[in-house]
Formats: structure tokens, sequence, C-alpha cells
């Protein structure tokens, strides 16, 4: 009986200890803001423009478990919600998030006809790029996510994705406008059925100097919780 006993307590720890091992090696994903880019495009759609984004970090493994190595996060996708601070959202939908390493989808110009003339220039745009959704992140690395973008001396900003490339204005997708005012953007990522989330204000109520990204608040988490 004691045989028995060991036998069947050996395979149970052998069980436990195995999950427990698969547990630590899951991807670990942690969403922060990143820092904003500002920059000033000479012959573009806007001539200054700031881009808010987050990183994503697959977070290394703790010291005492180095010995192991944590898994990559694998095919990771993102939507991204606007809220007004009150809990409604914004728009009727989620927005699909773009990588910002992620190639720029726009093609070059193919010229048709025999004539070289404005009615006879078509501009072609390869949508392989726009469908570059998905990333892959390894332990330790991070990569950043675009949020949202402000240009020039505009009061509104935009949900920034790959649509924008394709919108009319360029750039200025009116499907993501947001008007003066603060809001919240929830962040979900989601890695082989695994959902990773978090909440951020969005400040729009400022100059472009001073547009940004901030952690959420408390009442924030709590008013979305009870929409």
């Amino acid at each position: 009986m004691n045989s028995i006993a060991e036998i069947l307590l050996g395979a149970i720890l052998s069980i436990v200890t195995t999950i427990f091992i698969e547990f630590q090696r899951k991807p670990k994903l942690n969403i922060r803001i990143a820092k904003a880019s500002d920059n000033h495009y000479p012959n573009h759609p806007a001539q200054r423009a700031k881009f808010l984004g987050v990183d994503i970090e697959n977070k290394p493994l703790p010291l005492v478990f180095r010995w192991l190595s944590r898994n990559t996060a694998t095919q990771c996708t993102t939507l991204l919600t606007f809220y007004h601070l009150d809990g409604q959202k914004v728009f009727s939908s989620f927005m699909v998030g773009r990588w910002s390493g992620s190639p720029e989808p726009v093609a070059p110009i193919a010229i048709s006809g025999d004539n070289i003339t404005i009615k006879n220039v078509t501009i072609s745009f390869d949508l392989s790029a726009a469908s570059i959704l998905k990333r892959d992140i390894f332990p330790g690395n991070l990569e950043r996510l675009d949020v949202a973008a402000r240009f020039d001396n505009d009061n509104e900003c935009y949900g920034w994705n790959n649509e924008a490339y394709f919108s009319r204005p360029q750039w200025r997708n009116p499907k993501w406008q947001l008007q003066q005012g603060r809001y919240v953007v929830k962040v979900e990522v989601d890695t082989s059925g695994e959902k990773t989330t978090e909440l951020f204000r969005l400040c729009n109520d400022v100059s472009i100097e001073d547009f940004r990204l901030e952690p959420a608040q408390k009442q924030d988490y709590a008013v979305l919780n009870n929409s």
C-alpha cells in the first residue's frame, strides 16, 4: 500500500510541477505608455504630426526561473476602444491596432495609357501591407503600438491605424476623429487566446505640445466596469 501511495504521490507532484513550469513559461505582457513621437514632414498630408502609442513588452521570467525560457507571444493582435469619461463608447466599434514597426501600406504609382496625362494616371495601393496586423513578441522584447495622432494646428485628433493611409483626407480619418476633450482608451492584446487589457487616458483638451497619454484613473476602471 505504501508503495502505491508513493507512486501516486510522485505522479501527482510530477503533474503539478509540469503545470507550474508551463504556467511560468506562458507569455506575460505588460502594456505601458511609450514616448510620444513629434515630427515634421515637408510635402506630406500634415507638416507636423505628433503620434501617441504604447509599448507592449513580453516580460522576462523572474530571476529565480531564468533557467527556464519564457515562450514567445505569437501572432499578437490588438483592438482599441475609445470611451467618453462617462463610460459611453465614442465609436460604435473597436479600432484594429497598427504596429508602429510594420510597413506603411503605400504602393508606387502605376501609370497607364499611351499619353502621360492627369486622366491617364492611376494611383494604386498594395493592401498586403495593410494586412500585417499580427506581431510576435519575444521574451524581454517590446513592440510599439500606435494609438492616436494630431496634426498641425488642429484641435481634434484621430485614432491612428493602417486605415489612415487610405482615408479622405489622408491621415485625418473621419471614421476615428476625436474632438477636443479627454477620453479613456482600452488597449486589448490577444496572443494564442490569452488577452491582456490596459486602460489609458487620452488628453486632447490641450495644445499639441501637451497632447499625451496618461495612466487611467481609478474612476475610469470603475466606470467601465459598470457600463
